[in-house]
This record gives C-alpha cells, structure tokens and sequence, in this order.
C-alpha cells in the first residue's frame, strides 16, 4: 500500500480561546498513489457506486468517491470503460467530467464479487498510518484552558470556588475527570460545558479509514458537527478540497449513558454490510467522552474501567478486527465518568487512582440555590420573590428534611408555569402557586 509522498501540513492559529492549537490541513491528492489506496479498490468502488445508483457522471462518481474527478477518478472510470465494465451512455454537459456512466453486465458480475467482500460504497478510506498521524497532530493534549476561558464556558452554571478551581486543570489533563455527587447538581451540564468549550475548535478527521482492504466508517453526522467555518479550504459541506476523503469538524462531543456495553467499545462489524463501524471512543477521538450514569451499565464498572486502563496510562487503544488482527491507534480523548452512586459502591481505590481528576459535585448552600433560583426564574418568566423563596424553602425544605438540588429551581420554575398557564392567572412565586407546583414535584420517600 502506497503512502502519501510528503508530511500533512500543520498551521497555528492563533485565535481560539486556548492556547497552541492547531489546525491539520492533510495534503492534496492528485494521483492514485497519493491515496494510499490500491487501483483495483477503487475500480471495485466505483462499480459498487454505479450498481447501488445506476447511472452518474464522472463529477458525481468524483463527489461520491471524495476524490478529485482530474487525474485520479477519470481514469479510474478509463480503465473500467477499456474494460468493458462500464460504458457512456450520454454527455448532460461540457467536457468529459460531463459523460454519464452506466455499469454493463461485465461489470455486475464484478461489482457482486467485490459486494461479497463488502457492501461499504461511500467516500474512498484513508490509511490507518495517515489518520493516526492526523489525530497526533491535533492532539487535544496541546489545548490548554484558564480561569477567563472556564469562566466564560461555566457562566450558565452556579458553582462553588473549590468546584471550579478543579475543573479547568483536570480540563488540562486531557485524560480522565470523574465527577461524583447526587444527582440534580449538574454534573453533566459541567461535562457539556466542557464540550462547548472544545467546540469552538475544529478537527479535521477522515469520512472512513481503510485497514488492509477493511473499511472502518468514522464520520459520523449524528454524533459530529461540521464546522462552520467554510473557508476556500472546503467546499461547502465541510469536505476538504485538497483531500475530500477529509471533513472539518468541530471537536467532538460523544455522550453514552446506561445502553453502553464492551461491544461498543470496539470495533463493530456488520455481518451483512461487510465493513465496520468506529466504536465511541474512536469518534470522540481529539474530543471529550463523557459516559454518563457511570455504573448504571449492563457491565460491571469493575469491568469497564478494566477496558480504560491502558487506553488512560498510555493513550493508545487496541482495536480487533473480526479476523482477530489487533490495530493500534492514539487515544487522545478527554474521559468524563459522571455517576450519581458512591465511588466506594463503584471500585476500588486503586482504580479509582488510576482516574487523574476526581470532583465532588455536591449539594448547592442556600446562598447558591437562592442565586440559581433567581437566574432561572428570570430565564422562564417567573418574577421572582425573595419572600416566596424563602416560604418555600422553610415549608419544603427545612421541615421536611429535604436536600436542595441545582435542579430544583427550573423544575419548579415549569411546574408554577404549568399550574399557572392552567388556572390562567400570571406567574408568581406566591404560597398557592409554590405549593401547587411542589406538591406535583416532590415525592416523599
């Protein structure tokens, strides 16, 4: 396999809100062994792309492929066509991008050949050797936060000085936050307050990666955000022009709760399509992974973190391919476990050693929950009452035991809004109106 003749080129920028970011502009391809992909590949992909679509020109085959038309799929299409597997049909423009194609019955046989291998018919791969190289240069390692940065990404939330002073360096370590506490008091809010703050940066990462023949789908539009920064770089949908197997993303974000299992930490291969499916931690790769409700899954935590290990200490993870081959690639990905349990209920302490930045999110003081009251009441439209405020909080707080959570406020802001939208009178933090709403809101355990 041929491997692009020269390094990608990396460029500073120096307008993101962190320090010594970096921004991966992978080289331009104009010949096939720029790609670093074998001829008969892409003869076998193209075909797939004709017997899925029918008839499409050489720019649409171009577009489908995410290769340049010039120089590389024109003569992909030539050699088909010398061949017989392919034939013109008619020309809808100018020039021979312009010819439209149509796949002969020469080359089904071929095309049903290459399906029984795999059925994956979308942008041509990138080497694993060239994206690992990538996401080493974008290492979100190098991305560094301050107190006006986490400040400014906190803003929304109302957190105690020692809360906050924990947050930014474990940021900084770009390997592994836990965060532990009741629920309610916005553990996943900081962890998607983290997010954004990365999210003002883009990655550029490969539509899919190719791994000796086997294609592994990495882009993904639900969990991956395209930038927006459509500069001459790209063309419009985020595509690189240089290389259009590259997309500019804005860093990822990837969140998983209680559904995720060890499958989903590997590989996934579909027996029908032939081809695999990057698991979580690979699309969260330059990014932040937050596995919410820690300890909630249908593994063993025990388990889990057994799977974090050498990823953590080494950043590197292990991947397993169906025939059993192993494959290497960086682990560059801020880990965020948030779990409402105790941790002694969860793991031991040495492997609770091995999570670098360990924050207790607790219980808002008074002086907290009154400031987040206020915030979220003039948020929803509730004119807020300092009265009212504390009626509630002696009525349904005080005397009957009850924990204050950071979630409270909005909850009750809804429910007064609810009950007022019913009753048809304006929203107010009166005594009626506070009753109505916590007696629908709170359960007596």
């Amino acid at each position: 396999m041929t491997l692009p003749r020269t390094s990608p080129r990396v460029i500073r920028t120096a307008d993101m809100p962190t320090t010594g970011s970096l921004r991966y502009i992978p080289n331009s391809v104009s010949r096939i062994e720029d790609t670093g992909l074998n001829q008969l590949w892409l003869q076998d992909l193209a075909l797939k792309l004709l017997y899925f679509r029918g008839y499409l020109t050489g720019f649409k085959m171009a577009e489908a492929m995410a290769l340049p038309y010039a120089g590389l799929t024109d003569l992909v299409l030539e050699a088909l066509k010398r061949e017989k597997f392919v034939e013109v049909k008619s020309q809808v423009g100018i020039g021979e991008g312009s010819y439209q194609y149509a796949i002969t019955d020469a080359g089904i046989a071929r095309a049903r050949e290459a399906l029984e291998r795999s059925q994956y018919a979308g942008p041509a791969p990138v080497p694993i050797s060239v994206y690992n190289e990538a996401i080493l240069r974008q290492s979100r390692s190098r991305t560094t936060v301050n107190p006006r940065t986490m400040s400014k990404a906190l803003e929304s939330l109302v957190l105690s000085e020692t809360t906050f002073n924990q947050i930014g360096p474990a940021v900084n370590s770009g390997a592994s936050i836990f965060l532990y506490g009741p629920p309610g008091n916005g553990k996943t809010s900081i962890a998607r307050a983290i997010g954004r703050l990365l999210l003002l940066e883009d990655i550029t990462i490969p539509y899919a990666i190719d791994i000796d023949g086997q294609v592994v789908k990495l882009y993904d539009s639900v969990n991956h955000e395209l930038s927006p920064d459509q500069t001459s770089e790209t063309g419009g949908t985020g595509a690189l022009k240089g290389d259009p197997r590259w997309v500019k993303i804005r860093r990822p974000f990837i969140v998983v709760g209680g559904e995720l299992t060890m499958d989903g930490l590997d590989l996934v291969f579909d027996d029908v399509n032939k081809f695999y499916e990057a698991p979580f931690q690979v699309k969260a790769n330059g990014g932040v992974f937050l596995i919410d409700d820690f300890g909630r899954q249908q593994v063993r935590p025990r388990d889990l973190l057994n799977r974090w290990i050498v990823p953590l200490e080494n950043r590197i993870d292990f991947l397993t391919l169906h025939t059993g081959r192993k494959v290497e690639v960086p682990f560059d990905v801020l880990v965020v476990f948030s779990t409402n349990l105790p941790p002694k209920d969860l793991v031991d302490e040495a492997f609770l050693r091995r999570l670098r930045h360990k924050i207790e999110i607790g219980d808002p003081s008074y002086e907290a929950y009154r400031d987040i009251f206020k915030r979220t009441a003039e948020a929803k439209g509730v004119p807020y009452s300092d009265q009212g405020l504390a009626y509630m909080l002696q009525e349904w707080y005080i005397k009957r035991n009850r924990k204050l959570r950071a979630s409270h406020p909005r909850d009750i802001c809804d429910q007064i809004l609810d009950v007022s939208r019913y009753l048809n009178v304006e929203p107010a933090m009166s005594k009626e109106l506070i009753d109505k709403a916590a007696e629908a809101y709170f359960v007596e355990l």
